[in-house]
């Protein structure tokens, strides 16, 4: 059993946890996942690392409200128990002096820039992260972000915070200005990762996304993630999380995500319906 050591609200729907997990702690590297289970009976879901801390033996996960077992995991609190933890998952992202790198993370996508923003500083690269969200009040790890980052910009739909626009459109004007630009890693929602390919692929820029967001099993079992990276299939779990984003086929990849929406919508309904006290009268 995993124990919760702490909990924080981040945004609307978006909490962190941090978990006791030694074993996974001291193996954790930027752009690895784990799995978890609340309970015995609970699905296995993959989360990216937000963070871990070796000398504590923690790792922190943070995640989206968007389903029953992510509403399980935000009714937890410090002192309660996961009943599995496995990892670290996947493959590291590459990192290196590569000199310049930019780190694109948008809504959920945020955390998991963190570890790899920090591991490219470490590594002597300059770092100019991009986060961005629908609006101020959603938007969270921006004081750790750019604690590892030498410029950090800010994107919202609304313009409450930073720029007004997608982080797409600092990007676009970063490349516009003739800012040099060795490598773009980026992680998000599909649709963000493939306009950021879509802008860096015309100005030639080497860009990673991580496809953690169509993992389900997470070791390659249900084949759920099946992703054609230029002529070969790939697994996210296993031959990623992190793919070059030029060669990726995300016309194939959109259409898997949406796969299983409806069955997601109506595990979360009955737990809503068990849980939440709300009536199953028919």
């Amino acid at each position: 059993m995993y124990e919760v050591l702490d909990k924080i609200e981040l945004a609307d729907k978006m909490v962190g946890l941090e978990i006791s997990a030694e074993i996974v702690a001291a193996k954790a590297e930027a752009g690895q996942f784990v799995i978890i289970r609340t309970n015995k009976e609970g699905e296995r879901i993959p989360l990216t690392i937000a963070d871990f801390d070796r000398e504590e033996g923690s790792i922190k996960i943070v995640f989206q409200v968007v389903g029953k077992t992510t509403e399980e995991l935000a009714d937890m609190n410090p002192g309660d128990h996961l009943e599995t933890f496995t990892g670290p998952l996947g493959k590291p992202t590459e990192v290196k002096n590569f000199g310049t790198v930019l780190i694109v993370g948008g809504g959920a996508g945020i955390a998991p820039t963190f570890p790899v923003a920090r591991a490219m500083k470490e590594a002597g690269n300059e770092v100019i992260s991009i986060i961005g969200a629908r609006t101020e009040d959603l938007l969270f790890y921006e004081k750790e972000i750019g604690s590892v980052s030498n410029q950090l910009y800010i994107a919202t739909d609304d313009g409450s915070k930073g720029k007004k626009g997608r982080v797409t459109d600092v990007l676009t004007d970063l490349i516009e200005e003739k800012k040099t630009i060795h490598r773009v890693f980026a992680v998000g929602p599909v649709p963000m990762m493939r306009a950021v390919v879509d802008i860096t692929k015309k100005a030639g820029i080497l860009t990673i996304v991580s496809l953690n967001p169509i993992m389900v099993d997470g070791t390659g079992m249900c084949g759920a993630c099946r992703v054609t990276v230029g002529d070969e299939t790939k697994f996210a779990c296993v031959d990623g999380p992190d793919f070059k984003g030029h060669e990726v086929d995300f016309d194939e990849l959109t259409a898997r995500q949406n796969m299983y929406k409806k069955m997601e919508s109506r595990s979360l309904e009955a737990y809503n319906k068990k849980h939440r006290g709300d009536c199953q009268c028919r």
